[in-house]
Formats: structure tokens, sequence, C-alpha cells
């Protein structure tokens, strides 16, 4: 038997700080983003103006002003998991530094990643119909579940597949953390397994097999000494890394192991496809068996569009690279035109201590509710 629970009240007029905390509150650890989809589901049907779909816990709300520009704000309701770390800041409930609600910085998991996004987003829709006004452009806002976690199963995906049309537009913006500055595509990634075979002994007699472990020494020694290329793309640098991020091998303490893998991250610049950072890898590592075992494109800047320039110069700092890996690629993929911009520290994402100072999410919103009045 189902059982129906009553969605959590959001006040999405709040104070957008406030607003913030509201949602921290709500765990939404990637794979538990229902409390919170129903609450934002609940909380958007209560604003005239706006068509929804839902499709499990990803939710897209439209208006249909019939403008001559659509502009897309997106964000994901997922966090990675809550630490497990003994007075560790990164929690849920939320806690406020200052002991005074809405004052200076705000501690919790999705603090910066990105809980500040999505209530700008919220804010956003409850208030652009405010006295009779209306945007100067169609907005679709879209929230969606599990970004956080493998690509097959991101919520952002799913929407395009079911509902690719609903998210057609001329530009987007994808609310991460960026502190205040737009930060233009993103960088690629794709993981690798490199694998040795040895044979299996007793450790007291080690001669009688071969050490796969001691085998992948050479995989570590290439991965240590390689220098990451910093690759200009359309005028923003973008830093490149690779690194193994995971090792595994061995079946006891007294066995000679005869397999081991060694995991690989590559974060490339977006003027490679998968299959050329593929071919990169593959050529440092020459010798040696290797698998992709998973990628995701990444996405050129697109500064140059109009609505991207228009954005730029109405929040006044000059754009950055995004080093990560983000969902404007999804964008840039189904050709919109998309950049990163949201408050908080995108170095503080999923850290112990995360945490948004409240003026930096007034900041966010006040900028976009300015240039979406344009």
């Amino acid at each position: 038997m189902t059982v129906e629970t009553t969605p959590i009240l959001l006040d999405l007029r709040q104070d957008v700080a406030l607003l913030t905390a509201a949602l921290m509150d709500i765990n939404s650890v990637s794979g538990n983003e229902s409390a919170l989809a129903n609450a934002v589901e609940s909380a958007l049907r209560t604003i005239p103006g706006l068509r929804l779909v839902r499709d499990g816990d990803a939710i897209i709300a439209r208006t249909e002003l019939g403008r001559p520009e659509r502009v897309i704000l997106a964000g994901h309701l997922d966090t990675v998991p809550l630490p497990t770390v003994e007075g560790s800041l990164g929690t849920v409930p939320s806690t406020w530094e200052s002991g005074i609600a809405g004052t200076g910085n705000l501690y919790g998991r999705g603090a910066t990643d990105m809980k500040g996004g999505v209530a700008v987003q919220l804010a956003l829709a409850a208030t652009m119909f405010d006295g009779g006004a209306e945007p100067g452009k169609d907005v679709t806002f879209v929230f969606y579940d599990h970004e956080e976690v493998e690509a097959v199963k991101s919520g952002l995906g799913r929407l395009v597949r079911n509902h690719g049309h609903l998210l057609e537009g001329d530009f987007a913006i994808l609310l991460e953390p960026t502190d205040g500055t737009v930060e233009g595509g993103c960088n690629g990634t794709s993981r690798f397994e490199a694998t040795t075979v040895g044979e299996a002994a007793h450790s007291a007699r080690a001669w009688m097999g071969s050490n796969a472990i001691h085998a992948a020494a050479p995989i570590l020694s290439r991965l240590a000494a390689y220098e990451p290329r910093t690759v200009n793309v359309d005028g923003l640098d973008y830093r490149e890394s690779l690194n193994a991020v995971k090792i595994n091998g061995g079946t006891a303490g007294n066995v000679i192991p005869d397999r081991c893998v060694v995991e690989i991250n590559y974060r490339f610049a977006p003027d490679k496809t998968p299959d050329q950072a593929e071919a990169h890898v593959r050529e440092l590592l020459e010798g040696f068996d290797v698998v992709r075992t998973d990628a995701a494109a990444g996405a050129r800047p697109g500064l140059n569009h109009p609505a991207a320039a228009s954005f730029v110069a109405a929040v006044g700092a000059d754009p950055k690279p995004k080093y990560g890996w983000t969902d404007v690629a999804r964008f840039s993929e189904l050709g919109v035109p998309a950049v990163n911009f949201g408050p908080g520290d995108p170095l503080l994402a999923h850290k112990d201590n995360e945490h948004v100072d409240a003026d930096a999410i007034r900041e966010c919103l006040r900028a976009l509710r300015l240039w979406l009045a344009d």
C-alpha cells in the first residue's frame, strides 16, 4: 500500500537566503529527492502563468507569453551524501554561523551545490508577475534529480529524452556555484580502468607468482609525471587534469595478487571530443590494458551568442572557465548556448564545511531579476 505524505510547504516569497536554508533542511541526497521535488512542485503550482510538467523527481515550469526570446534557468535538487566526520558543518539541517537566521554564512550540505541557486530560481518564479509585471523573456525553469551520480541516472537526461521539446530555448543558465561570476562552458570528463595481470602464489613463495600490483607501478609513475595542459578555447583558459582516483588489487594478506585495476579520471578541455580524450590517455598508457568506463563531452563557452553577451554585460564581471563538468554540456548538445552562474564558492562544493554567504544569494537573485526584466 502506498502511503501518501503531505508535501512540505515552502514559502517562495520569504528572503531568498532563508528559502535556501529551508531547501537545505529537506534531505535530498541523490536517490532521495522525492520530498524536495514534491515541495517544489506544490509551491510552483500556486503561481499563475506557469505550465508545469513533472517527470519522476524532475519538474519543468514554463511561461508562455509569446516572447521572441526564451531563456532556461536550470538547477539540480540532489546533493552528495552527508559527511561522516564528527563535528562536520556540511549537515542537514543547516546552521547559521552567526546564530541569526539570514545573516552571514549558511552552513550545510547543498549550501553551495546548489540549494542557493535553486532558491534563486524559485524566488524568481514566484515574483516575476508581481504588480502586473511580466518578464521581458519567456522563461523555462528546470529542477531535476540525480545530477551527483552517474550520467545514466541523470534527471535532466531523462527530461531531454521524454520532453526535449520543452527544453528548447535561445540561452540557458545553470545555477551552479560560480561566486557570482559567469563561467562559460565546462570541461569534459572521462573515466578509465587500466588493468595489470599477474600470477597468484603464496606470499611465502613469491617467486612462484607475478605481482600484479607491482606491475601497475609504471602506470602510477606516468600519471604522477604527467603535466596537465591549459587550453585556450574561445578566449577562456581551461585547466585539464589526469589522475588515478582509485586502485584495487589483491585477495588476501598471504597471496601474491594476480590482478590490479587503477581507475583514472581525465578532465579535458572542451576543444576535445571524448574519443580524442581517450586517444590521449591511451597514448600516455601505451602498453597497458585500458578500458573507458564513462565519458561526458564538455561544452565550449558560447559567449559570442547575443544573449550570453548581454548577460555577461549585465553581471558586470569578466567571465571565467568552468573546470568541472556541468549540465551546460547537455544544453550545448541540444543547440542551446549555456553558461554557469550562481551563488557560492565552487571550491566549497562537497566539502564538510560547505557554506554560502546570505548576501551572495541575494545578489545573484538581484542580477537575474534585472536581466530578465529587460
